[in-house]
């Protein structure tokens, strides 16, 4: 498997209405396994119709393979891996502090990698009133069954976008009116900075913290203050305690 697949824990469909359907109904398909030869009608509608979606591999396979991946055994020869959840553009996030009257409060996670930490910060930000959460498409976890058990439903109700550069689009909402405040010890008191208006919260990786391209495009650093021996808080800790003073000072 690649990586995308252990990374996704993609849903399998199987038959050729499930898998046309998949794609018209506008499902992410991460990837598309054909009988290697067959070119029958059915599937070379299923074919046209993966090709209009430019994200998704196609691989001909032997039989065999396709008996090896499936799971009911009654593949009809086209099988697919479709994203359990599917991802939000940042500007539906946009788009639902407007709707809300609100102004816009995003979660941007710079490569986050721990599936239990991805989820419960989208509880978190469900909770917290955020938006939205914005992950990067590479080098972190993407929206799979644990991420979706971790954030006990939130998933379902928190829009999570997918882009390719995080410093990019924080450049990109910054021109949109937004503020950034990225976590990181060296950073001033939390309490000390104004979190209100519009704002975006950024959380750096469990090892490494913020990225150094990302941290230069944020507006302020916050730093959480801190009494015990060690000198730092999980991830999705961090977010937590952070999105609630931005909800505190918002309440004020």
């Amino acid at each position: 498997m690649s990586n995308n697949e252990e990374n996704f824990e993609s849903r399998i469909i199987e038959g050729r209405n499930a898998v046309l359907e998949a794609f018209r109904s506008g499902k992410s398909v991460d990837r598309l396994f054909v009988l290697d030869g067959c070119k029958d009608g059915p599937v070379q509608s299923i074919l046209r119709e993966a090709k209009k979606h430019k994200d998704t591999v196609i691989s001909f396979v032997k039989k065999e393979r396709l008996d090896q991946l499936s799971e009911t055994g009654k593949h009809q020869g086209v099988l697919a891996y479709a994203a359990s959840y599917e991802y939000a553009e940042v500007e539906d996030i946009l788009a639902k502090a407007k709707e809300k009257g609100e102004d816009p409060f995003v979660i941007v996670l710079d490569n986050i990698e721990d599936p239990h930490n991805l989820g419960a910060i989208i509880r978190t930000a469900n909770l917290a009133g955020a938006h939205g959460v914005i992950i990067p498409k590479h080098r972190a976890v993407g929206l799979t069954a644990t991420v979706a058990k971790a954030s006990a439903g939130a998933i379902n109700y928190t829009p999570v976008a997918k882009v390719t550069n995080i410093a990019q689009t924080i450049e990109e909402l910054k021109d949109q009116g937004l503020w950034f405040v990225c976590a990181d010890m060296g950073g001033t008191k939390m309490y000390d900075l104004n979190l209100k208006g519009p704002i975006g919260l950024v959380i750096g990786n469990e090892g490494s913290g913020v990225g150094r391209l990302v941290k230069e495009k944020c507006d302020m650093i916050a730093s959480i203050p801190m009494k015990g021996d060690i000198d730092s808080l999980n991830a999705s800790v961090a977010a937590g305690v952070l999105a609630f003073e931005i909800v505190r000072q918002r309440m004020n």
